[in-house]
């Protein structure tokens, strides 16, 4: 079997960072070098120029997505020195033709990319018709959002395909494994590398995956468990960020500190200080769920204490969010129980049986509807609609990675300021 190649994608903005984490990559086994889409609307073909002098002996990608004009743009990647260039694959037939005209006139070769293609296995043999040299499986990042997985269509056109493949979309070591078990001849790996505090130690770790491929693949979960993963791995922040710096309660405070909270949405609607609702949804609730109650916004009366809290655990609920206040708070801290309030209250009512369990709240500022996921840290309380729940998850995800770079970069010195170019990026 010849040797996958790794080729690894910087979708940056920021041209003296790309050049620098592509250095780290190709110390970790990268062998093409890719100037991303993002990166060449930034910074135009002085990318791939830029990574064509700084890399002279490895084929430099220039993911051009073209869709028009082919010979023009195939042309000006090839002058700037890229050995491969990429069109969209639902490109028109003579939009191909004339790139794959312009690819052989500079002796370079052409990618097609099949993203939101409707037909892949049919498309796949006419572009390889039309003398394209390379077909990659591509599934966006906005799809891979939604749970779709470039694995998937490589499996659909891996058996009538020819031309060599490419698989990108979300790759990480396991799944770029799992390509090059499906056929995969180019693995083309991102985030997973790019957003890395240790860039060079994650392209090991796919070089070796997909060197060695035959490595066990990775337990299949259920969704619900996925999303609670991959929530538990990321911050508040991270998920606000990820929804577009939205879903976040107003006034709550983390009642024992330094804890993490991550659920489904137990909705309780109560009168300021009847306990008797949320202390009923204790029984209405399963393990890995999150009490969410609404205690009228009042905080001259709690609804919960200590004995509430004990039983919240018994049950394996995994925080409770009041909009209101809570007492026996000493007692509580000790617990180390995930438990967010506006205040603390000694005073507590009657258990009277007023309002409702598992209907629509609002609270502390949010609607929550049974089902929406929670996540609670420090830093507050974010609701994710249910519907949105995995994606918003894999977003944040991506906002962690992001974060983890820079975090590196820094500690070798740099600040925020010049790592994001405030001053360019600012708007006009």
């Amino acid at each position: 079997m010849t040797r996958p190649i790794l080729q690894v994608a910087l979708d940056l903005l920021e041209l003296p960072r790309a050049l620098a984490i592509a250095e780290e990559a190709v110390r970790g086994g990268a062998d093409w070098i890719e100037a991303g889409t993002p990166l060449i609307k930034s910074e135009g073909m002085e990318a791939v120029r830029a990574l064509r002098n700084r890399f002279p002996t490895h084929p430099i990608v220039a993911d051009m997505k073209i869709a028009d004009t082919g010979t023009i743009e195939v042309e000006m990647a090839a002058k700037a020195g890229a050995s491969i260039v990429c069109i969209l694959g639902d490109a028109d037939d003579v939009v191909i033709r004339e790139a794959v005209r312009a690819a052989r006139l500079y002796g370079i070769r052409l990618m097609a990319d099949l993203i939101n293609v409707t037909d892949p296995i049919g498309r796949s043999a006419e572009l390889a018709a039309l003398g394209v040299s390379i077909i990659n499986a591509h599934v966006g990042i906005d799809q891979q959002m939604i749970g779709r997985q470039s694995i998937d269509l490589l499996r659909q056109i891996r058996e009538t395909t020819t031309v060599q493949i490419a698989v990108a979309g979300g790759l990480d070591a396991v799944t770029a494994a799992e390509a090059v078990r499906y056929g995969a001849d180019v693995v083309i790996v991102g985030g997973g590398i790019i957003r890395s505090g240790d860039v060079t130690g994650a392209a090991t770790s796919v070089r070796t995956a997909i060197d060695n491929p035959d490595l066990a693949p990775k337990e299949k979960k259920s969704l619900d468990d996925e999303i609670r993963e991959i929530l538990m791995a990321v911050s508040a922040p991270n998920v606000t960020d990820a929804m577009h710096r939205k879903g976040s309660m107003v006034g709550l405070f983390s009642l024992c500190g330094d804890v993490k909270m991550v659920g489904k949405a137990v909705t309780v609607q109560t009168i300021a200080g009847d306990w008797a609702k949320p202390v009923e949804a204790i029984d209405r609730a399963e393990a890995g769920d999150v009490l969410v109650i609404n205690n009228d916004s009042g905080t001259h009366v709690a609804p919960w204490g200590e004995l509430a809290t004990r039983s919240a655990q018994n049950r394996g609920i995994t925080g409770v969010v009041i909009d209101g206040a809570v007492r026996d708070v000493d007692d509580i801290r000790k617990l180390r129980f995930p438990l967010f309030a506006k205040a603390t209250q000694p005073n507590a009512s009657e258990p009277k049986g007023l309002g409702e369990i598992n209907a629509e709240i609002l609270c502390a500022g949010q609607y929550v509807n049974p089902g929406d996921w929670i996540v609670g840290d420090e830093s507050g309380v974010v609701v994710i609609p249910a519907e949105r729940a995995y994606e918003v998850a894999r977003r944040a995800l991506e906002v962690k990675k992001t974060e983890e770079r820079i975090r590196a970069e820094i500690a070798r010195g740099a600040t925020l300021s010049s790592i994001s170019e405030l001053l360019k990026w600012e708007k006009k």
